[in-house]
């Protein structure tokens, strides 16, 4: 896995920002999205990951299937960049309410959750080109 620390955190940080900040704007607040599908869908994935990713390393195929379904129900809401897409996991273990939150399907799961999108960013999504 990649370094994802210093100034390269900062710029996925500021990726999911500007990125979100984007998609609201031009879909009227995601209206667009069943929020309460993705909420089921979400709920339903994070019970798999804390029943069945026991013991599993974040980057086993297993774990690495599970978090492409991640990825697909944020991309509802817009398709996130890798940048934005690690800047997520960040978010996930920074802020206390989602780290909370993730915490709730089982321990640490937000830590698991977060190692298991970097690999899968690095591994599955092209960077933007410079």
């Amino acid at each position: 896995m990649q370094d994802h620390s210093g100034d390269y955190a900062e710029t996925c940080r500021s990726a999911l920002a500007a990125e979100q900040e984007a998609s609201l704007a031009e879909t009227d607040g995601w209206s667009h999205v069943d929020r309460q599908k993705v909420h089921s869908d979400w709920d339903v994935l994070y019970c798999r990951l804390a029943n069945e990713c026991g013991g599993l390393q974040p980057s086993s195929p297993q774990v690495q299937h599970l978090i492409a379904q991640h990825y697909a129900i944020a991309s509802r809401f817009y398709v996130p960049s890798k940048e934005a897409y690690i800047g997520m996991s960040l978010f996930y273990n920074e802020n206390h309410e989602m780290k909370t939150f993730h915490d709730g399907y089982g321990p640490d799961l937000a830590a698991f959750l977060g190692q298991a999108m970097q690999v899968f960013a690095d591994r599955d999504l092209t960077p933007p080109p410079t």
